[in-house]
């Protein structure tokens, strides 16, 4: 495993970590034993960062976290989000008090005396515009409840609009083949404040695995049948905002990445490590193969540069028009 530097947290992380929403809940099916085997096995092989939310099944996810990194809270990070428990669009849902109940809250759930890294929960751009939120957490900086604070954002505008703040020391960002822009917009100026990025949503929920086919079922409790069209959130969270079908048939004119690279999974979270402004890619799992298969993505061979042009080509003249959502 590789550690790169997280912004100027001060943190170095490991380059392929993992998400937590789907062993909390809206991904159909969940096993706390095969959860817990899973968070294991990838401490095991050196990841030291996970992402959790208070919504992941209702602070479920934070609190497998607690139970998989008791003793171990000195060198495995966890960031956590807030604020999508309460109205996202309520000034009120950011006060200090409204804040201060989210913090500790999760605090009390992750069995910890302070939070590495917490993340406004892809706010609506008018918080984001305020600023007023940006004091609260400063407070709890101050206060020693949080060490750093960043934003989980929906769109480009909305990343370099957090960054305008000079104590956001992270953005998280729906990054994959499909979803491109970040590079040459929002890739440049965190690199020059030092924001850590951690890529979200990198296989597209899925679709860069490669296995779904255009009449595959998802279960009522999956958010890919749920969500499919931004019916519950934004629809960038699902399937990166393309329509399933089309999702599947682009997928498909992808498999010559994975050639040399075990499959599509592998190569597709390798193509994320291939840009250095990333801090970590941070898939999601719900067994133990697929922490394995996910891990295995450090090992294969980089991107050239004339393969990272062809999937930008690729992205410009066949993805870009399909994707459904501000981003």
């Amino acid at each position: 495993m590789q550690y790169r530097s997280f912004g100027k947290t001060g943190m170095k992380i490991s380059e392929l970590s993992f998400g937590t929403w789907a062993i909390g809940g809206s991904w159909g099916k969940t096993d706390d034993k095969e959860a817990l085997n899973g968070l294991a096995r990838a401490i095991d092989k050196g990841v030291n960062f996970f992402d959790t939310a208070d919504v992941y099944g209702d602070g479920h996810s934070e609190e497998l976290l607690a139970k998989a990194t008791k003793g171990k809270e000195d060198h495995i990070y966890i960031a956590t989000k807030f604020c999508r428990a309460g109205d996202i669009h309520d000034p009120a849902n950011y006060s200090e008090a409204s804040v201060t109940t989210y913090v500790e809250n999760s605090l009390r759930r992750l069995q910890r005396e302070q939070l590495d890294l917490i993340q406004i929960h892809c706010p609506p751009i008018e918080i984001l515009r305020d600023g007023s939120v940006f004091e609260v957490l400063g407070k709890l900086q101050e206060q020693g409840k949080i060490r750093h604070y960043g934003v989980s954002v929906e769109t480009v505008e909305e990343g370099l609009l957090a960054m305008e703040n000079p104590n956001v020391a992270a953005l998280q960002v729906i990054f994959n083949i499909f979803r491109q822009k970040p590079i040459a917009e929002l890739f440049p100026v965190a690199k020059e404040k030092q924001v850590g990025l951690l890529a979200r949503v990198p296989l597209a929920s899925g679709l860069l695995t490669g296995k779904f086919t255009k009449d595959h079922k998802f279960e009522g409790s999956d958010h890919r049948e749920f969500n499919q069209n931004g019916e519950a959130f934004n629809v960038g969270e699902t399937f990166a905002g393309l329509p399933f079908a089309k999702g599947v048939e682009l997928s498909e004119k992808l498999n010559w990445i994975a050639a040399d690279r075990g499959n599509l999974t592998r190569a597709a979270l390798q193509w994320i490590l291939s840009y250095d402004a990333i801090s970590s890619v941070i898939p999601g799992f719900k067994n133990v193969k697929q922490v394995e298969d996910n891990l295995a993505a450090v090992e294969v061979p980089p991107f050239t540069e004339e393969e990272l042009q062809q999937l930008h080509t690729f992205y410009q003249d066949e993805v870009h028009d399909s994707i459904r959502g501000p981003y």
